[in-house]
């Protein structure tokens, strides 16, 4: 099947050292020959695949003086025949190449499509794609590392042994029915058991780890809530290390949401300073309140801040809205004293937000209640919704199986299976259609 060129720009647009041009399909070289004229007396058909040539790059307007090399298909990234230019980084000359070569024999590729044809042409999973994606979009380590594993195929290779396992069973039963004579039923039925057990929890495994996935890709939610005037906005600028929130005595300075984020042991934190929560006659202030307790229910962490010297009724009232969230109790102005207040809340730490006495202490504690500790960043962790609730309703599916197992024939048992089969198969995207492929590769930038 013929596979016309496409060229887009792989690098960010600007003022750059270098930029890379990327072209691939069936005949690059026919667009790289108008356009790529090499110091050494060979034609660009005569290139050897892998190896940089340096020449001039002609457009239209202007010459760069650069480098080109050719991906001989299938040793590429998307598994077709590629060409590169690598030029001078900057507006002007990128978008001169870009126009030359789409005047030469190319069009513009859509968001992705390289990396879509690297799909459809077997050079990467589904799952892998939207690993290379995540790590393009990530803004910590942990979310680079999240993303690596995903792209290099951990989890495809996990799906496929488990699709094997059901394979097993579909076959086991697939050969009761046709020879019955050979009374395989109850081989058929022990095999069926053992395997879709073993998938089932495998399944719950992975399961299981989606929440520690999803901090590993996105990072964690922090809010900072308390009454006005406890030194949340202070806290946020102790985290940060810079003045991110305005700091005044007057209780209800803060009538927004302020954000910022931290890294802590390579993993996103995303802080959120609460407006503080009171009842309050002010209508500007009370949508302030509105909001933080919106973002207090959205939270995978409540810090929740009192005032060493002033506890009162108003801390109880807001106890009483988090007690039963995962919250962090944390005393602040410790640099005023250490007073005993007469309370029955357990205090996990005091701090000091002006001197930043113990916010170590309470980044540490922070970690601890969300991503937890000993994590293993290279471990198996499911990070796409996507893959959730493909692994959701395939555990769904075999469990019915499983529980059917006595009571009805084996063929009608096959029906559930090959349904869990199916669903697995979305995550490599064995069995993904076209409106999901579509969706992944839409994320992309043009160039990738």
């Amino acid at each position: 099947m013929k596979s016309e060129n496409i060229v887009a720009i792989s690098t960010a647009l600007g003022a750059s050292g270098v930029a890379v041009i990327r072209i691939s399909g069936d005949s690059p070289l026919d667009v790289a020959e108008k356009m790529f004229f090499p110091l050494e007396k060979l034609s660009v058909r005569d290139f050897e695949p892998n190896k940089m040539y340096v020449g001039e790059i002609k457009t239209d307007k202007f010459s760069d003086f650069g480098m080109c090399v050719y991906f001989k298909a299938p040793k590429s990234f998307t598994g077709e025949d590629t060409i590169e230019f690598h030029s001078h980084g900057g507006v002007a000359i990128t978008k001169g190449i870009l126009e030359k070569a789409l005047s030469s024999g190319a069009r513009l590729a859509n968001n992705g499509e390289f990396t879509k044809r690297a799909f459809i042409n077997g050079k990467l999973s589904l799952s892998s794609a939207e690993g290379l994606i995540d790590m393009i979009n990530a803004e910590s380590v942990s979310g680079v590392k999240a993303g690596y594993s995903l792209y290099r195929e951990k989890l495809t290779k996990k799906i496929t042994s488990l699709q094997d396992k059901i394979t097993e069973v579909l076959a086991s039963i697939d050969v009761d029915i046709d020879y019955p004579e050979e009374n395989l039923d109850k081989v058929s039925r022990e095999t069926l058991v053992e395997n879709l057990t073993f998938v089932t929890n495998e399944i719950e495994k992975l399961l299981s780890s989606f929440k520690t996935g999803q901090a590993l890709k996105n990072g964690v939610n922090v809010a900072l809530v308390g009454k006005p005037n406890t030194g949340k906005s202070s806290l946020l600028n102790s985290l940060l290390h810079y003045d991110k929130a305005i700091v005044s005595d007057i209780a209800g300075t803060t009538r927004d949401v302020v954000e910022g984020s931290i890294d802590i042991k390579d993993v996103r934190f995303n802080l959120f300073d609460t407006a503080g929560i009171r009842e309050s006659g002010d209508k500007i202030e009370s949508l302030g309140v509105d909001l933080s307790k919106k973002i207090l229910n959205q939270a995978d962490l409540i810090v929740f801040l009192l005032d060493l010297a002033d506890f009162s009724s108003e801390d109880q009232k807001i106890f009483e809205l988090v007690k039963d969230k995962n919250v962090l109790v944390v005393m602040n102005k410790m640099d005023k004293g250490d007073e005993k207040i007469e309370n029955n809340i357990n205090i996990d730490l005091k701090i000091s937000a002006l001197t930043g006495e113990n916010i170590e202490k309470l980044k540490d504690a922070i970690y601890d209640k969300t991503v937890g500790e000993g994590i293993d960043y290279n471990g198996d962790y499911l990070v796409e919704q996507r893959h959730f609730e493909a692994l959701k309703n395939a555990k769904e599916k075999l469990s019915f199986a499983l529980s059917m197992v006595d009571s009805v024939p084996l063929d009608v048992v096959a029906i559930d299976i090959k349904d869990g089969w199916d669903y697995l198969g979305e995550i490599s995207g064995k069995t993904a259609t076209e409106e999901i492929i579509n969706d992944i590769f839409s994320r992309f930038c043009v160039g990738k």
